[in-house]
C-alpha cells in the first residue's frame, strides 16, 4: 500500500489486549448456544421432529465451537493499529485484509464505548467519526485505560490539526 508523496506504508505497530481473545470467545459462544439451546429445547419437546432438530443443533454446536477456538487467536494475529500525528491506522480482517486510514484533518468524533462484555474483560473500543462515506474506524479490543487515554490524545491531536478544506 502506498501512502503520501509515494512512501509505502508500513503495517501498524499495536495489537489488541490479549484480554480481547476471551471476550471474543465469549461472543462466539453466546452466539453459539442461544441457536444450539432453542434447537435442542424444541427437539426435547417436538418428539415427532428431535432428529430434524437435534442434528442442525449438533452441527451448530460444533461449528460454533471451532469458531469459538479459532477465530478469536487468528483475529489477534491480525488486528494492528495505531496512531501517529498524521493518522490513525487500522488493519483488520481473515481472509480479506482491510486497511482503515484516517487522516488527522478529516477526524470529526472520537467516541469511547464499553458494552457489558467488554466490561466484564475490562476492554473498551475506540470509535474514529471522520468524513468518509466508508464509516467509522473502530479499534475494537484495547484496555480501557488505554483506550480512554487514545480518545483523550486524539483529540489533542485533532484540535492542534487544521481541517481539510475538501
Amino acid at each position: 500500500m502506498t501512502g503520501e508523496g509515494g512512501r509505502r506504508l508500513r503495517p501498524p505497530n499495536n495489537t489488541l489486549d490479549r484480554r480481547a481473545i476471551g471476550w471474543w470467545r465469549t461472543r462466539w459462544l453466546l452466539l453459539t448456544v442461544a441457536p444450539v439451546g432453542v434447537l435442542v429445547l424444541l427437539g426435547a419437546l417436538i418428539t415427532p421432529a428431535r432428529t430434524w432438530l437435534l442434528v442442525p443443533a449438533v452441527v451448530l454446536a460444533v461449528l460454533g465451537l471451532a469458531c469459538t477456538a479459532l477465530i478469536p487467536m487468528w483475529s489477534f494475529r491480525v488486528h494492528r493499529w495505531e496512531v501517529t500525528d498524521e493518522a490513525v491506522y487500522v488493519r483488520t480482517g481473515f481472509f480479506w485484509r482491510k486497511w482503515r486510514i484516517a487522516p488527522m484533518s478529516r477526524i470529526q468524533t472520537v467516541d469511547t464505548v464499553r458494552g457489558p462484555l467488554e466490561q466484564l474483560f475490562r476492554l473498551s473500543t475506540v470509535t474514529v467519526t471522520t468524513a468518509s462515506a466508508k464509516g467509522a474506524v473502530r479499534i475494537a479490543g484495547l484496555d480501557h485505560e488505554l483506550a480512554a487515554g487514545l480518545a483523550e490524545q486524539l483529540t489533542h491531536i485533532t484540535q492542534a490539526t487544521p481541517g481539510d478544506a475538501t
